[in-house]
């Protein structure tokens, strides 16, 4: 075989893991969009309620918590969960290079949970609890180990571009199952089932969707075995081992710090603003499906647009751009008028727009900042990053609504981690910090 058949072979093999690996975000992010972000927050605090005292309480474990709090400290409690579990298996995957059974068993545990849910009724909040968390830190473990083959199937030209379809998979897959779910929900009687065994088939089938598409990046992606295959009892020490090596690389450490600032806003207003809109707003459950589907179609187009952006003007200037509309759409929700869906349905579109563009860029850019050989290790610290530690904004939530009983108060809170996110991160100088990282740096970063 000439040179030229065998690069055009090693292209095309390329070309299908990179197709193979969009597939993970079309399986799982049906469980980020039509779970987390539409159902399961207004539906477990009905739940809630409904099993709350004569003040509004639930008492798990004895602990006194108001039932509109519930969902969002249950959403903590996942990111903390997963803050453990996530050393063990970026330090299992670098040192043994399986990296494919890793990830089917954090997909199938939280398909298995996801799909569990359609057994949430009455007053079982527990059990909703329960389940949120296991799938809620499954899908956040797992994707340590899908972000880690980024730096494996894609140069780093090709980053932002292969990045940014990912996340366009994701919405679009979303976006096919809200659809589907918005029919169900819309015509349920004429389905011949109630409205709650509407809303649990819709959260069941994302988990038997999850568990479906995760087939095709488990056929198509490659593992890259390793010569050390020390156990994964290790994690913790691995971990402290990357963050003393990201010691040596401050520049690193500096992205990951604003990273985890302004991603933390981000995962919170995906948790909550379905909460957000029925409770505060008291907008209907069809109208918050077809706000969340305006935004996955919205982001699709966001993702791929944005994209394009920073091949025009870099990375790190697209994702600041995004953090100001962040901060400026998040800041309009607050006085966002009850009852009014229109105004809803531009807040959601403003959210689209840089939703998926925002977190696509913001992976492919750390993944220039990664020494060769330590792409899981150092993506479980950015997955800590993105979920690991997006405990704070769910958590301040919580606990606002729990003292004051209002969402805006909330809501509002929320604008301080993009602005201090934007802030840290204008100061990284991304050109040193690949370079220092032992990468070639990009003509356009």
């Amino acid at each position: 075989m000439s040179t030229t058949d065998t690069v055009r072979t090693a292209t095309t093999d390329l070309r299908r893991e990179q197709r193979g690996w969009y597939f993970y975000d079309w399986a799982c992010s049906v469980y980020s969009t039509s779970v987390l972000t539409v159902f399961l927050g207004p539906y477990l605090t009905a739940v809630a309620k409904s099993a709350a005292d004569a003040d509004g309480f639930v008492h798990p474990l004895g602990i006194p918590v108001r039932a509109g709090s519930f969902f969002a400290y249950c959403v903590s409690a996942s990111v903390i969960v997963s803050i453990v579990v996530m050393p063990l298996v970026g330090a299992a995957a670098d040192r043994t290079g399986r990296k494919k059974p890793l990830l089917a068993a954090c997909a199938y545990v939280g398909a298995t949970a996801t799909t569990g849910l359609f057994f949430l009724s009455g007053d079982r909040y527990l059990l909703g609890g329960l389940l949120l968390i296991v799938a809620n830190s499954s899908v956040a473990v797992s994707m340590v180990v899908y972000n880690s083959y980024l730096p494996q199937i894609a140069p780093p030209e090709d980053r932002d571009r292969v990045s940014s379809r990912g996340w366009a998979f994701g919405y679009a897959a979303g976006s096919s199952m809200l659809v589907v779910n918005l029919v169900l929900f819309t015509a349920h009687d004429s389905f011949g089932v109630s409205e709650s065994v509407a809303v649990r088939i819709c959260l069941a089938s994302a988990g038997l969707w999850w568990g479906a598409f995760t087939l095709v990046p488990l056929k198509r992606l490659h593992d890259r075995r390793t010569a050390s295959a020390a156990p994964a009892v290790h994690g913790w020490r691995q971990l402290a081992s990357t963050v003393r090596d990201m010691r040596g690389k401050p520049l690193t450490l500096a992205f990951l710090l604003a990273y985890l600032i302004y991603n933390d806003g981000i995962q919170t207003v995906i948790s909550q603003a379905s909460v957000y809109g029925s409770e505060e707003l008291g907008l209907s459950q069809s109208t918050l499906i077809t706000a969340v589907l305006m935004v996955q179609v919205l982001a699709v187009a966001g993702a791929l647009g944005m994209g394009r952006l920073a091949r025009a003007y870099g990375a790190k200037r697209t994702i600041l751009g995004s953090l100001v509309a962040w901060t400026v759409t998040l800041a309009a929700g607050y006085f966002l008028p009850a009852g009014a869906p229109v105004w809803f349905f531009v807040l959601a579109a403003g959210i689209g727009l840089v939703l998926g563009g925002s977190q696509a860029l913001s992976r492919s850019l750390f993944s220039h900042l990664v020494p060769p050989g330590k792409e899981a290790e150092y993506f479980s610290a950015y997955e800590m990053s993105d979920r690991g530690m997006s405990w704070l904004g769910p958590l301040l939530f919580g606990v606002t609504y729990q003292l004051t009983g209002s969402y805006r108060d909330a809501i509002i809170s929320l604008v301080a981690f993009f602005v201090i996110g934007f802030v840290l991160l204008a100061r990284v100088p991304v050109r040193r910090a690949i370079h220092d990282a032992g990468n070639p740096v990009p003509e356009m970063i």
